[in-house]
This record gives C-alpha cells, structure tokens and sequence, in this order.
C-alpha cells in the first residue's frame, strides 16, 4: 500500500532496496559491477606487474641479457617500426588468424548443424571429430608442410584448424539440448526445416554460438604462433622464432606483448559484436 508519494518497504527487502525505495532511486550497484570501476581495474594487475618488472631491472636483480628493462623492450619496437619491419609483421599475424578464424568458424558451423540436428549426423561425424579434436596443433604442421609446402595455405589452414573446434563442440552441444518443447511448439505451428531452425532453434544457441567464437578466436592465436614458429619467414611467431635464435630477449618479450594486446583488442571487438547480437536475438 501507498500514500500516493511514498512506497512503504516490504518487511523482507534489502537494506539497500529500502534505502532506494525512501530515496526514490534504483538501487545502486556493487562497487566491482560499475562501468569505471570495471575498466580502471583492468589496468592495476598489469600496471603492478610493470612495476615489478622496472624494479628488478633496475635493481640489477635480474642482469638485462636475462630479462631487458620495460624501456629496452620498446626502443626495439620503435627500431622495427622505424625500419618498418614491425607493421609488416602485425598485418601478416592479423590477416592469417582473420582469414584462417572466418575459415574454421563458418566450416565449423556447418559440421555443429549436421550433428546437433541430425542424428545421423552425430553417429556418423561426432566420434571422428572428437578424434581428430585429440590430435595436438603441432602434429598437423609436417603434413601441412608436405601438402601445401612454406606457404600461407598451410598456416592458415592450422589456424582454421584451431578455431574450428571450439565453434563446433559449443555450438553441437547447444543445438542437441535445445528445449524440445520449443521445438515442438513451432512444429505445432507448421514450422519445419530451415523456418524452424531460423524461428526457434537459432536464437536458442546464439549465446553459445557466441562464446564459441570467442574461444575459437584464442585458439586461432594460439594456433598462429604455432605455424610461424615453424613454417614462416614473416610474422609475430616467425619474430619469436628468429629473435631467440639471435638472443634477442627484447624482441622476444615485445613479440609476447604485442602478441597479448591484439588477442586484447580482438577479444573486445567480439564482446561488442556479442552485445549486438545479443541484444538483437534475445
């Protein structure tokens, strides 16, 4: 019951709701659930950990042919970047996991369709899939090599290899455990086929078709540090690769970061594709 301004608090609610009610607000949320405060947070573990890193440099705890100084590391990316070296390396590493992720995600979920909607499908595929999944990434490179010889066909390929099978086994997962109510709810209204799977078992999975693609896009970049390391001459792994070789511990650690923050800003690009998807489907 109200007065007509003022809403009484139910015996049973929250400190915090009650407070709300009296102030006439919503509720505020928990501090770590704020947008600021998410985003500022963030930065403190790796801003400690360069921290930590400036001081055992500095000290001369750690001798610099072991692990260079935060400064060191960027006068060798400036150095490539002058000599235009780095760029190139960046634009090879992100065109291959590109092509190779669009590769395997759209083949990965045309085999999540065959065995999450037909049964068929799921004896005649699953058990090979789940095989072939148990092979390790570098088993692939010598016969990739052999097939499609140094060339980009075999890198991506592994790369495609890699972000197939998270899409495949999130996205099969979800379509064999979509409600069958659902589903028999639109046959109920004449819905058969592509009309039910688009109407009523798509936007059952989008979630899940979602989080498939984000693990499959670290998997593509796991898989391309795995190919240029062995089968390149250009490229963020290829640098890795050559830069131990040379003993250039810089390189080495700019490789690694540069490595982490295009994995960072990839990821961010899916959670942003993921809200609109999201925000579309549900």
């Amino acid at each position: 019951m109200t007065d007509g301004t003022t809403a009484v608090a139910r015996p049973d609610a929250p400190a915090a709701g009650r407070a709300a009610e009296r102030s006439g607000g919503a509720p505020r949320p928990p501090f770590f659930a704020r947008g600021w405060v998410r985003i500022a947070g963030g930065f403190v573990v790796p801003l400690v950990i360069l921290a930590a890193w400036q001081y055992v440099t500095a000290t001369g705890i750690m001798p610099p042919y072991r692990l260079p100084s935060p400064w060191s590391v960027v006068e060798a990316g400036i150095e490539l970047a002058q000599r235009g070296e780095l760029w190139l390396h960046i634009a090879i590493s992100v065109q291959r996991v590109f092509i190779g992720f669009l590769a395997g995600t759209a083949v990965a979920l045309v085999f999540a369709a065959l065995v999450g909607l037909s049964r068929a499908g799921a004896v005649l595929l699953a058990p090979m899939l789940v095989a072939i999944r148990a092979v390790p990434s570098l088993a692939w490179v010598p016969l990739l090599i052999l097939w499609f010889q140094v060339g980009e066909e075999s890198k991506i390929i592994l790369i495609a290899i890699g972000a197939f099978f998270p899409v495949y086994t999130t996205v099969a997962d979800a379509l064999r455990h979509v409600d069958p109510q659902l589903v028999e709810a639109g046959r109920t209204f004449g819905l058969r086929g592509w009309s039910l799977f688009r109407t009523v078992q798509l936007p059952a999975v989008v979630p899940s078709v979602v989080s498939g693609l984000r693990l499959a896009l670290a998997q593509a970049w796991l898989f391309l540090v795995a190919a240029e390391l062995i089968a390149a001459s250009m490229g963020l792994g290829w640098m890795l690769n050559d830069s131990q070789q040379t003993g250039r511990v810089d390189r080495i650690l700019l490789a690694i970061v540069l490595l982490a923050l295009l994995g960072t800003i990839t990821n961010a690009i899916l959670v942003l594709f993921e809200r609109a998807v999201l925000k579309r489907w549900m």
